[in-house]
């Protein structure tokens, strides 16, 4: 069975869902996104169901899922309650490979001490990161980078999203030591088909194989 992924951004709206209905519709796997702020606008779960056309068994339920479109910590304050990391575990039995989307960049709070980076770490999948193509996506990515891995997080890849900027790409991996596994393009209409077509043609098929 291919692995499980933690799909994380370099910012909020990057397109880490759109990456993880890809990767789903490519991989065969379980969608699952823990934490959900946002809800009022709707739901990941229901966007990635619908862009990979998954029943809807193939993805789980959120653990915490808040209406206001905020950083999770504050969503949680707005509700009363507070966000118990021990509380979000490997799911068990599952079949299929897993991608777990965070909610925002790695270093949102999700609590009073707890960053969406120790998540990360808790479950221990290898990180893709979602970046923008554009300016500015350098130092982004670049510190997301630092960030996993002072935390000692493995990192599967860079995914950059947007119209194609080579130099961009190129000075991610230099300066980052982290391989692009793919790009997006920008999509006016996405769905299941489209999504399993830019993993065909943009994707690096060689870090998606089983046990790579």
């Amino acid at each position: 069975m291919r692995e499980s992924l933690f799909v994380t951004g370099t910012d909020t709206n990057v397109g880490k869902t759109v990456l993880s209905a890809l990767l789903v519709s490519a991989l065969d796997a379980v969608y699952w996104k823990p934490i959900q702020t946002g809800a009022a606008e709707g739901t990941d779960r229901q966007t990635v169901i619908q862009l990979a056309a998954i029943p809807q068994g193939q993805a789980l339920k959120e653990l915490y899922c808040f209406d206001p479109p905020v950083s999770p910590h504050l969503a949680a304050e707005a509700s009363g309650i507070r966000i118990d990391l021990a509380r979000i575990q490997r799911p068990n039995g599952l079949s299929k490979p897993l991608m777990v989307e965070g909610a925002g960049g790695i270093l949102v709070p999700i609590n009073d001490s707890d960053l969406m980076l120790d998540l990360a770490h808790r479950l221990g999948f290898p990180v893709i990161i979602a970046a923008r193509s554009a300016l500015g996506t350098i130092n982004h990515t670049l510190l997301t980078v630092r960030a996993l891995r002072c935390a000692k997080v493995a990192i599967k890849g860079v995914v950059m999203i947007g119209p194609r900027n080579r130099d961009n790409e190129r000075s991610v991996e230099r300066f980052g030591d982290v391989p692009l596994v793919g790009w997006i393009p920008w999509l006016n209409e996405i769905d299941r088909g489209g999504l399993l077509q830019v993993f065909h043609d943009n994707f690096d098929p060689q870090y998606f194989r089983d046990g790579a």
